[in-house]
């Protein structure tokens, strides 16, 4: 048995959850579900980012007390979590005492092998993002902050600074080693890019409390509050017992993989890294930034008010089916289109036509030919479907493995397809009218027992419907194992049709 720690960034707690939280966490629950499929030891990680002049911002404008406002808002992101089937192990929150604790940690460490200095700076700042820039890097964006295109404003003052600059060249060497650190590749070759043409400004890690008063305390200096991305990644390692139990921490550091969208992955291949090595601590195995989610060519987001709220759409398809959607559309690292016409062909033409119909068609041929009752007649592997069952024996888990989600999906769906065309192609009807009841019982068999397979590979990115389906064979949900996904494994069935697992959306019309 292996450990597998993985992570989603901490949503910052401004506003409420959309799409593309969800979309992250998602990525990661599944990830985390089918490594436990594979018997391994997982901690799965998320939480809420909750310091920061934004957030008490946003509590005075709700007109609420700034700790109750990050209760309320953390809550929602936890509640879609519970809606969407997400079982984080842990949810971290940065106003844990623990987390202030590893982080004012961190800074003495730091401070002690000289790695932080105070000095008088004046730089361009963004409120919203709360990001220093350079005025090069904001000329080049146009006069506003790159990343938000929002207005900048000037700032003097006197600041905390960590020597981001002194390991420019040691983060260079160990991206060249290592080009599998930063995936997808567009992405580690886009970071190459930055370090190679740009030289590293030593990075801010504190604010004055005269400006910036919600924030963990600067341990050096009490006039200071930790600048919040500062703040911030250290939950990955806070969250697993740094600095408080060191036999957590030896189990589960470094992560496997750490999943965020694309536009933090400065934060998270630059900053991070750093942070990690300036401490003496392994790197994360993979930093995996996704793409975004768009509507035509802009991207979802609060700042363009063009959110989707995962609640609705939920709502709408279910739970399993908005799961299986967001894994499937898009390879994970590229950007995808969202549309209400694209979930209505996603859901009825794989799930509703395909796997839906070929589950209940089944269910009910074994129902009406041997009342719901099968034995199993012999172990082989039917020619008509072989390939595409070996294709996903051979190419699923490695497409898991390597988190090519869609990828595997789209393999299982050869499969699902292959036995649909077995139906098709077979004419169980003609078999019973023609009394070939042997041949007949493997046909159904065969199926079943394609379902069922079927059924565990799917576990991680449906794992309601999975258990539908195990039930419906009349199979326990304990047998759901990937030491179970073989052929033959299930010696007899007593069948129970139910529901449709996916209606048919008629309705076609316009969503928000």
């Amino acid at each position: 048995m292996s450990k597998f720690y993985v992570t989603t960034p901490i949503y910052y707690v401004n506003a409420s959850p959309h799409i593309g939280h969800a979309y992250t966490t998602v990525i990661a629950d599944t990830a985390a579900r089918w490594q436990r499929l594979k018997g391994n030891q997982v901690f799965f990680l998320t939480g809420t980012d909750e310091h920061g002049e934004k957030i008490r911002k946003a509590a005075e404008a709700a007109g609420l007390d700034t700790q109750a406002f990050v209760d309320a808002v953390s809550g929602n992101f936890r509640d879609l979590w519970e809606k969407i089937d997400v079982c984080p192990d842990f949810f971290v929150r940065t106003t844990n005492g623990f987390h202030k604790k590893a982080v004012q940690e961190v800074i003495r460490s730091l401070d002690a092998s000289g790695d932080i200095y105070k000095a008088k700076y004046t730089s361009l700042y963004c409120v919203p993002c709360e990001s220093f820039w350079t005025a090069t890097q904001v000329k080049d964006a146009g006069g506003v902050c790159p990343d938000c295109r929002r207005q900048v404003e000037t700032i003097e003052e006197e600041n905390y600074f960590f020597r981001l600059s002194k390991y420019q060249d040691w983060l260079t060497g160990y991206l060249e080693a290592n080009p599998d650190f930063l995936r997808p590749r567009p992405r580690h070759n886009e970071v190459m890019g930055f370090l190679k043409n740009n030289k590293l400004d030593d990075l801010c890690i504190s604010r004055p409390k005269k400006r910036v008063s919600w924030g963990v305390e600067f341990p050096l200096d009490p006039d200071y509050v930790v600048y919040v991305w500062f703040d911030a990644l250290l939950n990955y390692i806070s969250a697993v017992g740094y600095g408080v139990d060191a036999l957590k921490f030896a189990k589960w550091w470094p992560a496997d993989v750490q999943f965020m969208a694309k536009d933090i992955l400065r934060h998270h291949a630059i900053f991070w890294p750093i942070m990690l090595k300036a401490l003496g601590l392994p790197l994360p195995v993979v930093v995996f930034a996704h793409g975004w989610w768009k509507i035509g060519e802009e991207k979802i987001s609060k700042s363009k008010g063009n959110i989707v709220n995962p609640l609705e759409l939920i709502k709408d398809i279910g739970i399993d089916a908005t799961r299986y959607f967001l894994l499937r559309e898009v390879a994970l690292g590229l950007d995808g289109n969202y549309s209400w016409p694209a979930v209505v062909l996603r859901v009825n033409n794989d799930l509703a036509n395909d796997l839906g119909n070929l589950v209940y068609r089944t269910l009910n041929m074994n129902e009406k030919y041997f009342n719901a009752q099968l034995v199993r007649p012999d172990k082989s592997l039917p020619q008509a479907f072989r390939d595409s069952f070996e294709a996903v024996q051979r190419d699923f888990g490695r497409r898991m493995d390597a988190y090519e989600f869609s990828g595997a999906l789209e393999t299982l769906s050869g499969f699902i397809s292959a036995m649909n065309k077995y139906v098709e192609n077979t004419k169980p009807w003609n078999l019973n009218k023609e009394g070939r009841q042997d041949e007949l019982k493997k046909f159904i068999y065969d199926l079943l027992e394609g379902i069922r397979i079927c059924a565990i590979y799917l576990s991680p990115v449906m794992p309601r419907t999975s258990g539908i389906i195990y039930r419906q064979l009349g199979l326990e949900a304990g047998q759901m194992t990937l030491a179970n996904a073989v052929w033959g494994c299930a010696a007899e069935y007593k069948t129970t049709k139910g529901q449709p697992l996916f209606p048919r959306i008629e309705d076609i019309g316009v969503r928000p």
